[in-house]
């Protein structure tokens, strides 16, 4: 149940931001923000002792990493052109950048500082081990 939740609140959420910046977005980027949302949740539980930039770094290149993967199919095999990075600079095959990496790093840190504020209000009165408080080195 909470992994469905995840998913339809990053679904609807980063639909709703690319509406509001771009004014338009496509299917396969709604199922792409609900797995990135997953994983975020993900990475929040699994490094809860991290530092929030530290978690913001991990988060997005995870993005990063699945926008190129997601890229290479949706626009390269099926040739639907959901997105073109071409025209920034430093691009790889068009479909990430650093301009957009920097994106998804500024985007993570409210995500994280918001599921640390979540996690902490909803383990309020349990006792709950983190599963790694190391900070990364």
């Amino acid at each position: 149940m909470k992994y469905s939740f995840q998913f339809c609140i990053g679904a609807a959420g980063y639909s709703f931001i690319e509406i509001l910046v771009r004014g338009y977005t496509h299917w396969s980027m709604t199922l792409l923000g609900g797995l990135c949302l997953m994983v975020l949740c993900h990475i929040s539980r699994r490094f809860p002792g991290w530092r929030i930039g530290a978690q913001a770094l991990l988060g997005a290149a995870v993005i990063t990493a699945a926008e190129l993967c997601v890229g290479i199919v949706v626009n390269h095999i099926l040739g639907w052109n959901v997105w073109d990075y071409y025209a920034y600079p430093l691009n790889l095959w068009g479909q990430i950048c650093p301009l957009f990496s920097f994106y998804w790093f500024l985007l993570c840190l409210p995500i994280f500082f918001s599921l640390r504020y979540l996690q902490k209000f909803l383990l309020v009165g349990r006792d709950s081990t983190p599963t790694q408080t190391g900070t990364p080195s």
